[in-house]
């Protein structure tokens, strides 16, 4: 990670508040001035596509954005009482996604809470939440991998990813980025998996998230900036891994390559469809 970038997120942690209740959240005013908009009623115009972008995604507006008064220094020692909101995680998240792009500090604001923003959201999924194993985490995470994997490719498609050997290509850009340079191949390769075995299958579920956080954040990124040309693609989805990895650095975690190899999912599977044909006889 660049000086800048440590910089930047250094920035969001420090603005940080937590409220009596010991609930992390951000000052609207501070978020403005962290991603450099001197103008407060610019910021708003952001905040209100934010609340926009909340609510197609089926969440309550009231629950992420509150409208709050709080003192501001207006110079000279002063204070006086503005308007401002106090915004959750997935409300800032969805701020740096609608903020101008061309800023550095949005740019890395959209690190910052990207990541970290979709773990807050699988573990409040209340399917994930009932889940109690590794291995019913597994099968969760490795089916939500498929469906976005299956996403991406459709995005990726409408970028200029077009046939097989594109879209393997493309892949490996992303591997390259959240694994340190390795491909598909050098990841089996390290992995010790025989030829005929799959690495998404021997994922963990740590590891499936990690690549969970990938593709969701690439897809998002594609369509967001309106991505054109496979070589555009291709860079955008090794910057999206890369950022993936430095989170996972950034957190003191293990990298993805020296995450131990699972066993092979379809064998869970197996057990899964066993145990459940077993209920119903009985």
């Amino acid at each position: 990670m660049s000086d800048i970038e440590k910089h930047h997120h250094s920035i969001f942690e420090q603005i940080k508040r937590i409220n009596e209740d010991g609930n992390e959240y951000w000052s609207a005013r501070d978020m403005a001035k962290a991603l450099e908009y001197s103008d407060y009623r610019n910021f708003e115009k952001v905040i209100t596509k934010a609340k926009e972008a909340c609510t197609n995604s089926g969440q309550d507006i009231e629950n992420h954005f509150v409208d709050f008064t709080e003192m501001v220094e207006i110079g000279s020692s002063a204070n006086r009482p503005l308007s401002s909101v106090k915004l959750s995680r997935y409300a800032c998240y969805l701020i740096i996604q609608n903020a101008d792009p061309s800023k550095a500090t949005v740019a890395n604001g959209q690190t910052y809470f990207a990541v970290q923003t979709r773990i807050a959201e699988i573990k409040q999924m209340d399917d994930y939440n009932r889940l109690s194993t590794e291995d019913e985490k597994r099968l969760f995470l490795r089916n939500e991998l498929a469906k976005h994997n299956a996403q991406l490719a459709s995005v990726a498609k409408n970028a200029g990813v077009i046939d097989s050997k594109d879209y393997a290509i493309f892949q490996n850009y992303g591997y390259k980025g959240l694994y340190g340079g390795m491909d598909a191949k050098a990841i089996h390769e390290h992995k010790g998996l025989k030829k005929s075995q799959k690495i998404l299958d021997h994922m963990g579920s740590t590891e499936l998230a990690a690549n969970l956080f990938r593709a969701t954040q690439t897809e998002e990124k594609l369509k967001r900036e309106n991505i054109q040309g496979k070589q555009k693609a291709n860079q955008t989805h090794y910057q999206v891994g890369a950022k993936v990895r430095q989170t996972i650095k950034e957190l003191g975690s293990t990298m993805p390559e020296d995450l131990p190899t699972a066993e092979n999912i379809k064998t869970i599977e197996r057990k899964e469809q066993k145990r459940l044909k077993d209920d119903e006889t009985r």
